[in-house]
């Protein structure tokens, strides 16, 4: 068995690295092919290094550009390679243009497609993550749901269900794998001077938030007012386009800690450690629900609904007045639910599912 590999962007890596672990520990015949969707892979080769990760062993460095642009310009470049190296089956996690045109370029080729992370639905079809995720899971062999409601989605869209298989998610094995790694190597709370559950940290990259200039600002204002009410850093890791929103509409972040982009194992330690985390990530929803820390989610819809059915998280929009509630809120809760998301095992048990039906 010959398995292809594709990751495009760093929650891809990060969600696809028990998966590499898993076939590296075997000695599996496999190769990564990174298409560089969000980063050159110069800037990604110090994150495959920090997860003591194995080099991709090709690299598009598609970069930036429209939807169609880099849909194309990434399909193009993992067709060649895919008739090159004739593997039995490619890997794609999450929702990502990486993962769509990995998969059409892989269904055309017919190659055998597995798809990690498969069901999770918004149900907002304005985010082309959605998009994205409806049409590589209809289009694939192998659908690795992360939970039953995940599952459930699939079978109510007439796939079916003999091609599903409920494996939990390999976030959860990334976080406790990693963190290990954290604890080893880093002490961002050091580097900037907080104490556990005395900041607030935050993060917003999506294209819905950040450009739109209303809601960009109404998430602003949200985090200077709990900034002046509860007198803690507010600290954000700012995506570059955020940055470049934030000072092409003119807003201005008084009261909240600007920082640059943190590398994995820095942000798992100020998620672990955080009194609360606003996101609008999917990736960090799950990871905050993982790590017990209470998280508010900056959008109107989530993909990952079993945070909110556990309690771990709560949806507050992009109003202020929302915002500030929420936090009340989620301050005032029990950080005590149960992870929805499988048993740190998830990579292991999707290679034994590999193993077994693919010779």
């Amino acid at each position: 068995m010959k398995i292809s590999i594709i990751v495009g962007t760093r929650p891809e890596i990060i969600k696809m690295s028990p998966i590499i672990r898993e076939c590296k520990m075997l000695n599996l015949n496999y190769f990564i092919l990174h298409t560089g969707q969000h980063y050159s892979f110069n800037m990604d080769r110090i994150f495959f290094n920090e997860l003591e990760l194995p080099k991709p062993k090709y690299n598009l460095d598609v970069g930036s550009g429209s939807h169609a642009e880099q849909t194309s310009n990434i399909l193009i470049g993992v067709e060649k390679i895919l008739l090159k190296e004739n593997p039995d089956i490619v890997l794609v996690e999450g929702d990502t243009n990486t993962v769509l045109a990995g998969a059409l370029a892989a269904t055309k080729l017919h190659i055998k497609i597995g798809h990690v992370e498969a069901g999770l639905r918004s149900y907002d079809r304005n985010m082309p993550e959605e998009i994205n995720r409806i049409l590589t899971d209809h289009c694939s062999d192998y659908l690795f749901a992360p939970t039953e409601k995940s599952k459930n989605n699939l079978i109510r869209e007439d796939i079916p269900a003999e091609k599903i298989i409920v494996t939990g998610n390999t976030i959860v094995d990334a976080v406790f794998q990693n963190l290990q790694l954290a604890d080893k190597k880093v002490d961002i709370l050091g580097e900037l001077g907080v104490k556990k559950l005395e900041y607030f940290l935050v993060t917003t990259h999506r294209q819905e938030n950040v450009d739109d200039r209303i809601r960009f600002n109404g998430i602003l204002t949200g985090l200077k007012n709990i900034n002046s009410e509860y007198n803690i850093p507010v600290i954000y890791p700012i995506h570059p386009r955020s940055l470049k929103k934030m000072q092409e509409f003119n807003l201005n972040a008084n009261g909240i800690k600007i920082i640059e982009p943190l590398d994995f194992l820095r942000f798992l330690q100020l998620e672990k450690n955080a009194k609360l985390v606003l996101t609008d990530s999917g990736g960090v929803q799950e990871e905050t629900c993982i790590l017990d820390t209470p998280c508010i989610t900056l959008r109107d819809t989530t993909e990952r609904p079993e945070t909110l059915d556990v309690g771990s998280n709560i949806l507050a929009g992009a109003s202020p007045k929302n915002i500030v509630d929420c936090v009340s809120l989620m301050c005032n809760t029990k950080k005590v639910w149960d992870n929805p998301f499988g048993n740190g095992k998830t990579g292991e048990t999707i290679i034994k599912i590999l193993q077994e039906v693919i010779s």
